[in-house]
């Protein structure tokens, strides 16, 4: 007889631990916070409108911007930025190199970074951050120099993508940032972004 109760209590036991454990489990998977995904970003971006005394949206960029012509930089002028922008940034680039018909890389022909807020326009003709002017600080373009450096394409019209980044952020000096580098620097700091695409084909030898 008290084989049985010790048997039937042990079963008894057994049960009652299993739903413990059970409970137990169910507990802290309720309590614990799901495991993060990967990163995204966070706050939506909101919409700065750049423009260009220079060229029209998706138009023909003059000569003289180019290569070709002086090399000299567009004019750039964007709307006003959040309230809480702390620096700027522009970027030109071409995404078609060298041929648009099989493009394999982007090409970076302008950084500038840490614009000072107030301001809202690049003047024609301002080959680097010093003629930008205030806190602004020059990047390295793809041609391995700082400063502006105009389009020259090997083949074909290709597009040049002019970016204006509003940041909540003062970035430290990247030492000459190339846009990858710029673009890490930046991440999780743009609240607003511009941006205005101009076109350009070499003239025919």
């Amino acid at each position: 007889m008290c084989k049985l109760h010790t048997v039937a209590f042990r079963a008894v036991a057994l049960a009652a631990l299993a739903a413990l454990a059970g409970c137990s489990r169910k507990d802290v998977a309720e309590a614990s916070p799901a495991k993060p995904g990967p990163p995204s970003e966070a706050a939506p971006v909101a919409k700065l409108t750049l423009t260009s005394s220079s060229f029209p949206a998706n138009g023909p960029i003059p000569a003289k911007h180019t290569c070709e012509g002086a090399e000299v930089s567009p004019a750039l002028a964007w709307s006003d930025p959040p309230p809480a922008t702390k620096s700027l940034a522009v970027v030109v680039s071409d995404p078609d190199a060298p041929d648009p018909a099989a493009p394999k890389q982007v090409f970076v022909h302008w950084v500038l970074y840490d614009i000072a807020p107030s301001t809202r326009e690049v003047a024609e003709g301002a080959r680097s951050a010093a003629d930008v002017g205030g806190t602004a600080r020059d990047g390295k373009n793809d041609f391995g120099q700082t400063g502006w450096k105009g389009p020259c394409p090997p083949k074909g019209r290709h597009r040049y993508v002019h970016e204006v980044y509003a940041l909540d952020a003062v970035l430290p000096d990247l030492e000459r940032p190339t846009k990858g580098d710029l673009e890490k620097a930046m991440r999780g700091h743009v609240i607003a972004k511009g941006e205005l695409i101009g076109t350009y084909e070499k003239s025919a030898k």
